[in-house]
């Protein structure tokens, strides 16, 4: 999340914790598990039917980024999707060793103003 804050400077991406009572409600209204918190889910608008889930997600994201970040992700898109969610779920996993703890939390950051739904 950090590292979108800081790459999204126009503020287009908005970020709601798949714990929280908003997410909560469009997981179950799209059918989606609740308790998969793992995971990235990534809705181009928030009342949308249309989302992408894990590296799909994260290859939509990038390409809201544009730029080099859109370029990657057509690269990325190279990528068989079995592959890309299966690395993807080992990083989740050990997200918090290879990036530590520490710092203020992303939504108390100058740049997360108004970013945060909920």
């Amino acid at each position: 999340m950090r590292f979108l804050l800081r790459r999204d400077r126009p503020g287009v991406l908005r970020y709601a914790a798949l714990q929280g009572r908003f997410a909560q409600a469009t997981l179950r209204r799209l059918g989606l598990p609740t308790e998969d918190f793992d995971s990235l889910v990534f809705l181009p608008v928030a009342d949308g039917a249309v989302y992408w889930l894990r590296t799909e997600g994260v290859l939509a994201v990038l390409r809201t980024l544009g730029g080099f970040w859109a370029m990657l992700a057509r690269i990325g898109g190279r990528v068989p999707p079995a592959w890309r969610d299966a690395a993807y779920r080992v990083v989740a996993r050990w997200r918090h060793r290879l990036t530590g703890h520490g710092g203020p939390a992303p939504e108390n950051e100058p740049a997360a103003a108004g970013r945060f739904i909920e």
